[in-house]
């Protein structure tokens, strides 16, 4: 279903400056959407249009089919249903503490103040900042200040949140937060739409594509198809993302097996072909056609396990002892993925459940959890990527666990059946703290 979309949208600045030029887009409910393009490609200006901060010369912006009217009890409706957040989140933070900041929309709303209460304490709480309520937003870190930004737009629960290039400025660590709470949105439901220049966030990330240049959308479509055309990221002065980049070179080198865009590193690992043929030195008795076995391969040596069973046919055996070998391998020890919900967070819980099961690399999404974890001395081996770097580390045989909660909980179970429909391969996963059935 369309929730937002522009027919031949053309909007200009006060001083006559062509910024949008025949804008011609629909937008999919439930979906993640980037719009790609360089600085001054006309983004940001959009997105003021999206949600009827800038009014067009020419054309529409529809919301559920009916066009945006501009009084002011229409912009108010439209406002609370398509949210924005700015580049600059001290554009968009202005109460002397992060409570009032968060309560601005709900009390505007004309919401009582019970219901503002519980609004602004159950955003603060989702997005990791329950500690800080009565912190001057000006004391907090670039990261800290974009959660509040969304909480702010999260607490008048908008059908559509739009986010004007929503990594700027933050370190790795921030970014991901970032991320996880937008997945964990859209995971509820949320249409989500940001602005980027970034191409591996857009490739990685979104399940639809607008590649901007000069005023105009220039190309739309899904990021394996937009981001292989290779005249049009000229023209927007933009490069392939690094995973397309890899895989296409290996690709030219026969060393890939599948003919897919993998849009992820664990997706571009699967793609490469094991090695079959080897060069071994065999005993004078062995004759070709003999089967022999090497024993047991281990860690790097191995491609689809962190231990494997090897036995060989032998196809050619040269005057020096040497033999060319087929390999037929089988995976000895299976790594494993275990999901524990923080939500339902129990220390002795947590603590019996890392030792029972041996955990070996420990990640955590979202800040809740990396909090949960720093209380606990529990060391954290993943912060970023968690879910993918999960299922590199459980392909090498590693015992995982990945600590998140609510609706994540089912987005990275989702991710890693994905995985493993797609690969083939098994990988154990499993709720470690599963709610109790009613």
């Amino acid at each position: 279903m369309v929730v937002l979309e522009t027919k031949d949208l053309s909007y200009s600045y006060p001083d006559g400056t062509l910024a949008l030029e025949d804008i011609n887009i629909k937008i999919e409910k439930g979906k993640k959407i980037a719009f790609v393009g360089r600085n001054g490609s006309g983004k940001s200006t959009l997105f003021m249009a999206l949600n009827g901060t800038h009014r067009p010369q020419k054309g529409q912006v529809l919301y559920h089919g009916e066009p945006l009217r501009y009084d002011s009890k229409s912009l108010r409706e439209v406002r609370k249903n398509v949210g924005i957040v700015f580049q600059n989140s001290d554009d968009q933070i202005f109460a002397p503490t992060i409570y009032q900041d968060v309560a601005f929309g709900p009390i505007n709303l004309g919401y009582p103040k019970e219901k503002v209460e519980k609004i602004v304490t159950d955003t603060l709480e989702y997005v990791g900042l329950t500690h800080l309520k009565n912190k001057p937003p000006h004391h907090l870190s670039g990261g800290q200040k974009k959660r509040v930004a969304i909480a702010g737009i999260v607490a008048m629960d908008p059908e559509i949140i739009i986010l004007d290039e929503p990594l700027s400025n933050l370190d790795p660590v921030g970014a991901d937060e970032v991320m996880d709470l937008l997945n964990e949105l859209n995971y509820f439901g949320k249409t989500i739409i940001i602005s980027t220049h970034d191409v591996d966030l857009a490739y990685s990330w979104a399940d639809y594509v607008f590649l901007m240049n000069n005023r105009r959308v220039i190309s739309e479509g899904v990021p394996e198809d937009i981001f292989r055309q290779t005249e049009n990221l000229k023209a927007a002065y933009l490069r392939k993302p690094v995973t397309l980049e890899i895989y296409e070179e290996i690709k030219k080198r026969g060393l890939a097996k599948i003919k897919s865009c993998p849009r992820d590193i664990p997706d571009l690992v699967q793609t490469l072909r094991s090695q079959h043929l080897m060069w071994v030195d065999v005993p004078p008795e062995v004759e070709v056609g003999d089967t022999i076995n090497l024993g047991i391969l281990y860690g790097e040596y191995a491609m689809d396990s962190m231990y494997e069973a090897i036995n060989c046919r032998v196809l050619h055996i040269h005057e020096e002892g040497l033999a060319i070998v087929e390999m037929d391998r089988k995976a000895l020890r299976a790594g494993s993925i275990g999901i524990y919900d923080t939500s339902r967070y129990s220390h002795d819980e947590l603590m019996r459940i890392i030792k029972r099961d041996g955990i070996e690399c420990v990640g955590a999404m979202g800040k809740k959890s990396k909090l949960i974890a720093e209380e606990n001395d529990i060391y954290i081996h993943v912060t970023s990527g968690v879910i993918d770097r999960s299922i590199l580390n459980a392909l090498s045989g590693q015992r995982c666990l990945i600590l998140t909660h609510d609706g994540m909980v089912e987005h990275a179970l989702d991710r890693i059946r994905g995985y493993m429909e797609k690969s083939g391969i098994n990988i154990p996963v499993s709720v470690a703290n599963p709610r109790a059935e009613k």
